[in-house]
């Protein structure tokens, strides 16, 4: 017990946040609830990116109902490079990436076939709520595949990395760059075995990384260092994080940003309830970061 209390302290000492904490004074005190919906659905939230001038991903088409899933073979036609998501999934839940074709079937990222069949059954998976927040019925649509950025190229297994941004009152306050795996099956998730490198606000450049929140300093599958990678067009992904957030309203959000290599930065989607791992990542609690927003914030309102 007493181990427990020591433990207890120093991570207080250290400045992390908790999920507890995070709960109560981030998301309940700072996210008004009337706010939520304009980031769980991934559809509003890409309207809403359009009216501000927020790049993001084109949708291409939308199946609202088991009526439409008819369409589908029509709204695939011609399409060998999409990726499938439900309107209002999480943890990257239900997203199926196609990167070709192979005669009567489909690509995945990884490699795997898919047959059309199996397509439209994921399809109709999404629509029964499956994998959307509370199990709630949902909406399906098939959107732009983002082009790996070449600097991505040495530290990304069959997938493209993501940049998760942590802003508190519309600062930024800590970022990470999420990274695909053999484990993670191409996918930049965290908890499917994807690789977490915090970056320098600063700099731009990565610091630390862990998978599994073990610390590692190489990618598992490439062999490429993972220390002091420096994420290209670094003040545009902020001040697109930031663009949103201030528009949003919300104290406490996570936004996730991906690197085109022709388009750059474009917004992926936003979550009014980050995780913690992003701690992990950078060595470092979140509520350090916190405070000096916070001091820099009084700073500026004085006379």
């Amino acid at each position: 017990m007493l181990q427990l209390f020591k433990a207890a302290r120093r991570l207080r000492e250290a400045g992390v946040l908790g999920m507890n904490r995070r709960n109560a004074e981030c998301i309940l005190d700072q996210n008004p609830r009337r706010l939520f919906p304009l980031v769980d659905g991934k559809l509003r939230l890409h309207e809403l990116c359009g009216r501000i001038g927020v790049p993001t991903p084109e949708v291409y088409a939308c199946i609202n109902s088991y009526a439409e899933l008819r369409r589908l073979e029509d709204l695939v036609d011609g399409r060998s490079d999409f990726v499938v998501k439900p309107n209002r999934g999480s943890g990257g839940r239900g997203v199926l990436v196609i990167s070709g074709r192979a005669k009567d079937s489909f690509v995945r990222h990884n490699g795997e076939t898919l047959p059309f069949e199996k397509l439209r059954q994921h399809v109709s998976d999404i629509l029964s709520g499956m994998y959307s927040l509370g199990g709630r019925p949902d909406q399906a649509f098939l959107q732009q595949r983002v082009s790996l950025h070449r600097a991505f190229a040495p530290i990304a297994y069959k997938g493209v990395p993501d940049i998760r941004v942590i802003l508190y009152r519309q600062h930024p306050a800590m970022a990470m760059l999420r990274l695909p795996t053999q484990t993670s099956s191409g996918r930049a998730n965290l908890h499917q075995g994807g690789i977490g490198a915090g970056i320098d606000l600063e700099t731009g450049r990565t610091t630390h990384a862990v998978q599994n929140d073990r610390a590692v300093e190489h990618h598992p599958d490439t062999g490429h260092s993972l220390l002091n990678i420096e994420v290209p067009c670094w003040t545009a992904v902020l001040s697109l994080a930031w663009r949103l957030a201030k528009f949003v309203g919300m104290g406490y959000l996570g936004v996730d940003v991906v690197i085109d290599e022709n388009q750059g930065p474009m917004l992926l989607e936003a979550n009014a309830r980050p995780g913690l791992a992003i701690q992990i990542a950078n060595r470092r609690g979140l509520l350090k970061s916190f405070e000096m927003i916070d001091r820099k914030r009084r700073f500026e309102c004085k006379p």
